[in-house]
């Protein structure tokens, strides 16, 4: 067997071969990245005249960065015939192997864990969320629904003013309008990011096709403040104000497309910068009366002004995510996908931050938290809302909940 030598070659000595059958330009800057974290660790093959046998994105991505000395290896012993067919296997041989996705699993959340950029591994944003998000239990449909779900007669638990300690997780029930929610939830610190979904004005659950559709449930699901007409304009400011005294990066703000302006309009007032509209495209829409049924949701993007936001998500994300809705919302009239708030956490913040959320609703946004390493500073207004969160995440987990005053377990109180 030849020795192998590795030396430092010139970089303009190097000459890419012109039938190269590699397609890799969109990929440069993925190795360039790849570079500057680890440094040049597999050399170029190429022949003592310069001629590249194998590396020629390597070779493209130390050109980009500026390198004047890159490590080659040379293989003039090779013939010919040897040449083409290694410049082939070279590739190709990467794709021999299967991935063990359990165990490849565990190495990303260990990555994860140490704020590691996941996408220097290689795998990009879709790649690395379908991997960390597998899991046998469906978060937007918990196993024991009757446990997370009760009887329409059963005692509401939770009171205004009650403070709970889930996990990591904090839970306020309180209102998202007055600065003490605040104070309370979140102690002395700030949020690293707000996801939230504050009611859209709408009064839902007071339509006929709502009540037909809740039956014998149908105040079941009323949402609070719902209904303000002209006073939601106020009550929007008064919550943006608090979210964006309260969080350091960046606020991510469902709303129905009949109050965008409004939304819009009043995050700029209360001091938010106003970056994008992010649009949730979802699989199917349902049947209203409109000529055109709606099938999206918009989201507002932004962050306090003169704020640095964090951004760990890929720089290749559009603006309209494609993210399929809950098969069912027997827990909140408006329950979002975990999928959805998940993205906007994962992008904006890493493993640990506070994820603030004013508008608890069935506490989607905790379970997105919970599932991505965060912790979760969330507010409801509505009690029984309360109760529903804990349940919900004492379904996933298995731990219980207890009362950060009086230290009593959820459980407990419900017996």
């Amino acid at each position: 067997m030849t020795e192998v030598q590795i030396q430092h070659i010139p970089i303009d000595n190097l000459i890419a071969y012109a039938r190269n059958p590699r397609k890799n330009d969109a990929v440069v800057d993925k190795m360039c990245a790849s570079i500057k974290e680890f440094g040049f660790r597999i050399p170029v093959i190429a022949k003592s005249d310069g001629s590249v046998v194998d590396g020629h994105l390597r070779l493209k991505a130390a050109k980009k960065l500026g390198l004047q000395l890159i490590p080659v290896i040379l293989a003039d012993d090779l013939s010919d015939a040897q040449i083409k067919a290694f410049r082939l296997l070279a590739n190709q041989s990467a794709n021999w192997a299967d991935w063990d996705d359990d165990l490849l699993k565990l190495e990303l959340e260990d990555l994860q864990a140490l704020n590691f950029d996941l996408e220097l591994t290689g795998f990009d944003f879709d790649e690395i969320q379908k991997l960390l998000d597998a899991t046998d239990i469906d978060l937007d449909e918990p196993a024991e629904a009757d446990a997370v779900d009760p009887a329409d007669n059963a005692p509401v638990i939770s009171k205004p003013g009650d403070l709970w300690i889930l996990g990591d997780h904090r839970l306020y029930c309180g209102d998202s309008t007055l600065i003490d929610s605040y104070k309370i939830v979140l102690e002395d610190e700030q949020a690293d990011i707000t996801v939230c979904d504050p009611p859209y004005n709408v009064n839902y659950g007071a339509s006929i096709k709502d009540t037909l559709r809740n039956k014998s449930r149908e105040n079941k699901h009323k949402i609070l403040n719902d209904n303000l007409g002209e006073g939601f304009e106020s009550f929007l400011y008064d919550v943006c104000s608090n979210i964006i005294m309260n969080t350091k990066g960046a606020i991510y703000m469902c709303m129905a497309a009949s109050e965008l302006a409004v939304l819009q309009k009043v995050f700029k007032q209360a001091g938010g910068h106003w970056s994008t509209f992010l649009i949730w495209a979802k699989n199917h829409f349902s049947l209203g009366r409109a000529d055109y049924q709606r099938q999206y949701e918009p989201i507002l993007y932004g962050w306090r002004e003169g704020a640095d936001r964090h951004w760990c998500g890929a720089r290749d994300q559009g603006d309209v995510w494609f993210i399929d809705k809950p098969n069912a919302n027997n827990l909140h009239p408006t329950m979002k996908p975990v999928a959805l708030m998940e993205r906007a956490i994962t992008n904006s913040s890493k493993p640990g931050d506070i994820v603030l959320d004013p508008f608890g609703g069935s506490g989607t946004t905790l379970m997105a938290a919970e599932h991505s390493k965060r912790r979760c500073r969330m507010i409801e207004l509505d009690p029984k809302y309360i109760d529903t969160i804990i349940r919900r995440w004492q379904s996933y987990t298995k731990r219980k909940a207890v009362h950060a005053k009086t230290s009593q377990a959820f459980d407990e109180l419900c017996t």
